[in-house]
């Protein structure tokens, strides 16, 4: 039976903060204005899916506070069901700081200690309706948070299994929250493992398991279904049952990097979704997180043109 035209074909489900950037490209240090905006790697990924035309929800903890109203409001402006989206009282949302440095380098600054989000337990994920899902995104930052969040994300994993819902998994190691690059390493290559879709970076493999190429981080990781590594400006690879694909990155002109990863999972599951070919799901991540790159957003609204490219117009 085909799923209720309100019922979301694909959850997220993950941490979403209130991103402070200084308005004038200045440092922390000296800027004198901020700009306030909405981030975090799962609602990105929901935000453009629901951009290309799919029914996406977001899953999170948010705090009973301003940033945590206005995070659930930008969300669900941009198409996200976020009914499954828990305000916590005794714990406040999460915020971080761009800090943009002379060099060109953005340093991020956390603060998520406590959060919300962080409290995050296998209920939550228990309560997760997968009915007429046909898509669950994970991320590594989520376990990184609590040993209650590793829990939630390895509960969701195991009832994506058992209903079927295709679960896909972006490694998006985050050094700075884990205790150790032997625990990362050891959480996140489970977590992969458990995953039919495994999005990583080939400099996260080569971090987190000292695997150098593309083809080394496939027999390392062994995907059940499909690999796909992430090399920055390079391109993508894809491995997948009787498949092996590279795409090269189209240039493009870098304002910042942040988010750009999560908008190139993005474009890559929305054409799974869509039922696109390997080398144009591809190219639909590179095109997406090429529209990232030339902002100092995570989330880029599409211009008419590019709807009309994606197939949307």
């Amino acid at each position: 039976m085909p799923p209720l035209p309100h019922r979301p074909e694909v959850i997220c489900l993950g941490e979403t903060m209130a991103q402070l950037t200084p308005a004038d490209g200045a440092g922390l240090e000296h800027s004198r204005e901020i700009r306030l905006a909405v981030a975090g790697a799962e609602s990105t990924v929901a935000q453009y899916l629901a951009d290309l035309g799919h029914r996406a929800a977001w899953v999170s903890r948010v705090g009973d506070d301003p940033f945590g109203r206005r995070i659930v409001a930008a969300v669900a402006g941009r198409g996200v069901h976020v009914e499954d989206v828990t305000v916590d009282p005794a714990a406040p949302t999460g915020v971080y700081f761009k800090d943009p440095g002379p060099d060109g380098t953005t340093r991020v600054h956390y603060y998520r200690r406590g959060s919300a989000a962080s409290r995050m337990t296998a209920a939550d994920a228990e309560r997760v309706d997968l009915d007429g899902v046909r898509l669950l995104h994970l991320t590594g930052i989520t376990p990184a948070l609590s040993e209650d969040c590793a829990d939630a994300v390895r509960t969701l994993a195991d009832r994506a299994a058992a209903h079927g819902t295709l679960l896909s998994f972006d490694v998006n190691h985050r050094p700075a929250l884990w205790s150790s690059t032997d625990m990362a390493a050891k959480t996140l290559l489970d977590l992969a493992r458990r995953a039919d879709i495994v999005l990583v970076g080939r400099d996260e493999g080569e971090a987190l398991w000292g695997t150098a190429t593309a083809d080394e981080l496939h027999a390392r990781l062994a995907p059940r279904d499909t690999l796909v590594v992430k090399d920055g400006a390079v391109g993508a690879t894809v491995f997948a049952p009787g498949v092996r694909e590279f795409v090269a990155a189209p240039a493009v002109e870098v304002v910042e990097a942040v988010g750009a990863g999560d908008a190139f999972a993005a474009g890559y599951l929305g054409g799974l979704l869509a039922g696109a070919a390997q080398r144009d799901r591809l190219a639909l991540g590179h095109r997406l997180a090429g529209r990232t790159l030339r902002s100092i957003e995570d989330y880029v609204p599409a211009t008419t043109e590019e709807t009309v490219l994606e197939g949307r117009g």
